[in-house]
């Protein structure tokens, strides 16, 4: 460790925001053991993730290294396709969170990046886009994106935000055959989701009627009707169903539907 601490930052693939080294890249060994695990990192955005990849290929290149393996796998399709559940995920007040915290904005965004980012990997979804506030996520299996959500509201309510601040994301799911392109995904299902996600409150999960129908009986929780409603944007009428369950807030207003 002492002699890690001195190596310069160049010597790394990935600095994140708080300034943590990761995927020492200063020798030919670094580089192989940073191929191998470079897929375990847990990279702030996706951003992150190509300048560390950039980074780390240059490094091989300096090194003699031929990483096929590694390219294959980075060049590799990640994404599903088929039905998949959809979560979308987005900081209530986040303006507002930005205006007071200025410069410290940063450090609040990254721990609620790490929180969802955790959630998702661990119930087997998979990261699609993280933009400003927001993060999108899939889900081959609906009672996997049920699963992150719920661990997402519990760890944002758990963690000791600064000065007492009250931080909360809202997350909407839904459940349908969203169409995969070179830039991501693309569909009704996909402006759905999203619609369901914004008329969400801070700290409360609504899932559509195709979810809950996906769901089935593996669902543990209890979906509490919120009523038919028409969505911005989305022709279709769509029912509604607001996730009550353990360690989540509840006894949220009127859903946001004029936004």
């Amino acid at each position: 460790m002492r002699e890690r601490a001195k190596l310069p930052d160049a010597a790394f693939a990935y600095i994140d925001s708080r300034g943590r080294r990761r995927l020492p890249i200063h020798d030919e060994a670094h580089v192989r053991n940073a191929l191998a695990r470079f897929s375990r990192v847990l990279f702030e955005d996706e951003a992150a993730r190509d300048r560390a990849r950039q980074r780390l290929l240059r490094a091989a290149k300096r090194h003699g290294i031929v990483p096929i393996g590694f390219i294959d796998a980075q060049l590799r399709p990640r994404l599903p396709t088929g039905q998949l559940t959809l979560m979308f995920a987005d900081i209530e007040s986040s303006s507002r969170h930005l205006a007071e915290l200025e410069d410290n904005y940063g450090g609040l965004l990254s721990t609620i990046r790490r929180i969802e980012r955790a959630a998702v990997r661990q119930a087997g979804g998979h990261e699609v886009d993280a933009r400003a506030d927001e993060l999108f996520a899939v889900f081959e299996r609906p009672p996997d994106a049920l699963e992150a959500a719920i661990a997402i509201q519990r760890g944002i309510g758990a963690h000791a935000w600064p000065e007492g601040r009250d931080v909360r994301v809202r997350i909407g799911l839904h459940t349908g055959r969203p169409t995969l392109t070179p830039s991501g995904y693309q569909g009704v299902s996909v402006n759905a989701a999203a619609r369901i996600g914004a008329c969400a409150h801070g700290g409360q999960i609504v899932v559509s009627r195709a979810t809950r129908g996906a769901l089935g009986e593996a669902s543990s929780v209890e979906l509490r009707s919120l009523g038919i409603h028409r969505l911005r944007g989305i022709s279709d009428d769509h029912e509604l169903y607001q996730v009550v369950a353990d360690g989540l807030l509840d006894g949220f207003g009127e859903l946001r539907l004029g936004l």
